[in-house]
């Protein structure tokens, strides 16, 4: 029954909550927002084993999935569509699949009960068995997703999911099930709130960590941001000027002569080789600037 699950059950702290005073109810809130840390720090060793399955597939060639319905797929589409400008990834391996339709803010939410339209939204991605489809659902139970999930496993895709109610039937279904419980919302069953945030900040760490794992970040750098406007020119030299210890005059001089990519700008001036040998370098160290400097030092 739906009023068994965690994030439809009733949070004893806010049975007032339509009695509280402006800065009482934020209060509530960040005491109960203190909670999604504690879950997710729990959850640190699934969420480990779905970035290592992410990077594996991902070095294959292969895609990162995220479907799911309601703010749950709003979720994953929004940490798909930071990757290409972030890490300079290409737009069809990191996808996100909202039940409805991609328009994030006008989806039919009634798509959400369809098992088979689940199903259909992966058949029309021809899975392979080197992509990863990872489910989101606050409740652990939606048609949709399961239904996806349910196809992505007929296609041999590897399959996770990050719910919000520990053994729901969606956790058992999965390979890697990521299961966080953040106890009941402030506001009951509103999974916009604690389930949502706890699914970004997975969501932040799979992304990220799984980009990191590809050679796509220089010590603590964006190095393969795309620049598409003024800041992020700005942020280019500022980033090539510390990791390669170069004036802003050389750092200018390098964006042109480089394409554009920091990758390569750092290690032809660290270096002191031509575009063309930097290039072939990171494609002989898997894009790791840091493997291509030991290897030329």
């Amino acid at each position: 029954m739906l009023e068994n699950l965690v994030t439809e059950k009733r949070n004893p702290d806010s049975m007032n909550l339509d009695e509280l005073s402006v800065m009482e109810i934020i209060r509530l809130m960040n005491r109960e927002d203190l909670k999604v840390i504690s879950a997710v720090g729990k959850a640190l060793p699934e969420i480990e084993q779905v970035i290592q399955q992410c990077v594996n597939c991902m070095k294959q060639g292969g895609r990162i999935i995220y479907v799911g319905a309601g703010t749950s797929g709003r979720v994953g589409i929004l940490d798909a569509v930071e990757c290409p400008p972030t890490f300079g990834m290409d737009p069809s391996r990191v996808v996100g699949i909202l039940a409805g339709g991609t328009d994030g803010a006008y989806a039919k939410e009634e798509a959400e009960d369809s098992f088979e339209l689940g199903q259909q939204s992966m058949v029309e991605l021809k899975l392979e068995p080197r992509d990863i489809v990872i489910g989101l659902a606050a409740s652990g139970r939606t048609p949709f997703v399961l239904g996806a999930l349910d196809q992505a496993a007929q296609d041999g895709a590897v399959t996770a999911c990050i719910v919000c109610n520990p053994g729901s039937q969606m956790a058992k279904k999965v390979s890697y099930p990521i299961q966080l419980d953040n106890g009941p919302e402030v506001l009951t069953g509103s999974t916009r709130l604690k389930a949502g945030t706890s699914q970004k900040m997975v969501c932040n760490m799979i992304s990220t960590a799984t980009m990191i794992r590809l050679g796509k970040v220089y010590e603590n750098l964006m190095v393969d941001v795309d620049v598409s406007n003024e800041k992020l020119y700005y942020r280019w030299l500022s980033m090539v000027r510390t990791a390669a210890g170069c004036s802003q005059e050389e750092a200018v001089e390098l964006y042109k002569s480089s394409h554009h990519n920091a990758k390569a700008a750092i290690c032809m001036a660290k270096c002191g080789i031509s575009y063309q040998e930097a290039v072939k370098a990171l494609e002989e160290h898997e894009g790791m600037v840091k493997k291509v400097l030991a290897a030329l030092a």
